[in-house]
């Protein structure tokens, strides 16, 4: 994922946290704001409870390398913070393509081959 995608700022982060609207799936937490610039950023992160640094961090790698794929797939215009849940340590990486996209949909992001919800 291009790092102007990326939410990079805590403040970013607590705002989508606090405000946002949440959808769960075992692996794997999205949370929606909309952005007022227009733009499609995206945070991914993964807390103590998915394992030690060495878990966290590819954890964090495999979800942003899977999200990697389904970028022109995303409704612009939003601010996502994925979290990632225990269980994704031992996820297959097409399983958390499944999920992501699962929660895509439900938050009605995800767009179709022709570009529609």
């Amino acid at each position: 994922m291009k790092r102007n995608y990326r939410l990079t700022r805590s403040n970013d982060f607590q705002q989508v946290k606090q405000s946002g609207k949440s959808y769960a799936h075992p692996l794997l937490v999205l949370i929606k704001l909309p952005n007022p610039d227009g733009l499609l950023r995206i945070g991914v992160s993964a807390g103590k409870a998915v394992g030690n640094a060495v878990t966290r961090n590819r954890a964090k790698r495999r979800m942003r390398a899977s999200l990697s794929g389904l970028m022109e797939n995303i409704q612009p215009g939003w601010d996502l913070v994925f979290l990632a849940r225990k269980p994704i340590v031992d996820a297959a990486f097409s399983d958390i393509i499944a999920a992501e996209i699962y929660l895509l949909k439900r938050a009605g992001l995800f767009l179709d081959e022709s570009g529609r919800e």
